[in-house]
């Protein structure tokens, strides 16, 4: 199992460094005339080239990006070129707020992609066709509409919950439930159209195994051999996709942020890119980046446990 762990922490390095180099030479080539932008039109040449050398981009690239990484490595991510905010301070400002409803999200989902999973592959009939019916249309309409539709029913005229803005559970928990209840809801209806579908195939698939029928003659209820063993072999790939989908919403996240007003790192980074900050932007990549590789670290030891043989491939 250590080799199985150094190997994945391996590779999550390697991914690291190709993901922020390849960040870092999109936004050094599409970046522009930052200074000039920084200073307004109305600076002098010399003024500008006195800014750019202060920011450092007058310098090669490779220095640039070897110095972006020599500061990354210890943790000093540089500032922010408009604002001048500490870019570590800012994204770890910001970052429980996208946590929040990410890992919200797949909470949920993993909770009702499971209940409805299981329940569509073992009963069938109508109730599967129900199933099959609301998997589609939760994966079929966007994210945003759902979003918005929640707002006007829940918020705006029930008045239930928070339609925008953030309050941290460190304040009230009362309230940062109620300001994430909406986001997490909206963030999370087409990962459970996805893994449910993942979990009812898989619970189909495992229920016409051999050792299945072996279990049941030996007059095991439906329920422990569900629940001990069909869900322990269904549950490596529906692990997987729940990987996928968690990083995918923590890019729908971006989207629902901005509906809702919520203080999270999709905020900013819309903000970043649409200024050129690049070392605000280069700071959420790589925030973002070692956030994937945890948990699919962390997915590849819950399927090594569920599945021995995962650790020898």
């Amino acid at each position: 199992m250590g080799f199985f762990i150094v190997k994945r922490l391996l590779g999550g390095v390697v991914l690291l460094l190709a993901v922020s180099l390849v960040a870092f030479t999109m936004l050094y080539i599409g970046g522009g005339d930052i200074a000039r932008r920084l200073l307004g039109e109305n600076a002098t040449a010399e003024v500008v080239a006195q800014k750019a050398a202060e920011l450092g981009l007058d310098r090669p690239f490779v220095l640039q990006y070897v110095d972006w990484l020599g500061g990354a490595v210890t943790g000093d991510l540089g500032r922010s070129w408009f604002t001048s905010q500490s870019v570590f301070v800012d994204v770890s400002n910001r970052l429980p707020v996208t946590l929040s409803i990410v890992i919200g999200a797949v909470l949920l989902a993993a909770i009702v992609s499971i209940t409805l999973g299981v329940l569509a592959a073992l009963r069938g009939g109508w109730l599967d066709g129900v199933v099959q019916v609301i998997s589609v249309i939760g994966f079929s309409i966007p994210n945003f509409l759902i979003a918005l539709g929640l707002v006007v029913v829940f918020a705006i005229n029930l008045g239930w919950f928070k339609a925008t803005g953030y309050v941290p559970i460190g304040t009230s928990f009362e309230g940062w439930i109620a300001s994430v209840t909406l986001p997490i809801i909206a963030l999370s209806l087409a990962t459970i159209a996805t893994v449910t579908q993942q979990v009812r195939g898989s619970v189909i698939d495992a229920m016409s195994r051999d050792y299945v029928r072996t279990l049941q003659t030996r007059g095991l209820g439906t329920g422990i051999v569900v629940f001990q063993h069909v869900l322990r072999n269904a549950g490596g790939p529906a692990l997987a996709v729940l990987a996928v989908q968690f990083i995918g919403l923590l890019g729908g996240a971006i989207v629902i942020e901005q509906v809702f007003a919520l203080p999270g790192i999709g905020q900013l980074t819309v903000q970043a890119t649409t200024l050129g900050d690049v070392p605000v932007v280069m700071g959420v990549v790589i925030t973002t980046a070692i956030i994937v590789v945890l948990v699919n670290l962390a997915i590849d030891l819950a399927q090594a446990a569920l599945n021995p043989k995962v650790r020898l491939s």
